[in-house]
């Protein structure tokens, strides 16, 4: 008689420093996992140690290519410059859910998260540092690269972009209901999920406008990152 073949063994942590420890069932080690989450949420938070040992954390936005992830900003900026060739973590969190539970202890979040450890290094190839910045642009507002006029010389001079390699990382995900102890489930005391999410509103035209220029449809079908994405 046959029997079922057992399911795949979920992939090990890339790195003794990236195995989630607090509820290790929660950690997801698989690229695809881990470039979903980064693709969907809208910003990340990135974590250094400036020149006089203060640590720091800056949020900004970012894109993705491959096993690839590209920071942008100012030539001078100063995060980029603190974590070129320097060690170096990235977070990225979406909460999907306030989750309510019949006790304070127990309350919790429903959310994806990632963390990504590595080095940064400057991106001086001009092919790659034009991928990098329609990657970044394209994970916010699909479509609108090629809508716009794209960065001169001038611009491009005026930008760094950083990469980040994404060998090591790891995602954490919470789902489902509260976990409420067995002494507390006959408390009158409402328990549940309440669904959390960001939407896009109505676009707001720039003042200066021309009178004639219409809304673009990639604007108009425009929704959050996060909203194109199923929690997983």
């Amino acid at each position: 008689m046959s029997t079922a073949a057992p399911p795949p063994a979920a992939p090990p942590p890339p790195s003794k420093r990236t195995r989630v420890l607090r509820v290790p069932a929660r950690g997801h080690y698989d690229a695809a996992t881990v470039h979903a989450i980064l693709d969907a949420a809208p910003i990340c938070h990135v974590g250094y140690v400036t020149d006089d040992g203060q640590p720091i954390v800056i949020p900004t936005i970012h894109g993705r290519i491959d096993d690839t992830l590209y920071l942008h900003g100012a030539a001078g900026n100063a995060m980029l410059r603190g974590i070129d060739d320097q060690p170096v973590s990235v977070t990225a969190t979406i909460v999907d859910g306030l989750v309510l539970a019949r006790s304070v202890f127990h309350h919790s979040m429903n959310y994806r998260s990632v963390v990504v450890l590595g080095r940064g290094l400057t991106v001086e190839e001009p092919d790659e540092r034009m991928a990098a910045l329609e990657a970044i642009t394209e994970r916010i507002s699909p479509g609108r690269w090629d809508h716009c006029r794209l960065p001169n010389e001038k611009e491009l001079r005026a930008t760094r972009v950083t990469r980040i390699p994404l060998a090591e990382a790891s995602a954490k995900i919470r789902t489902g209901p509260p976990s409420d102890d067995a002494d507390d489930l006959d408390l009158d005391v409402w328990a549940g999920v309440v669904p959390w999410t960001t939407s896009a509103g109505a676009p707001e035209p720039a003042p200066d406008l021309l009178p004639d220029v219409a809304l673009p449809d990639h604007v108009a079908a425009m929704t959050p990152p996060h909203g194109r994405n199923s929690p997983q």
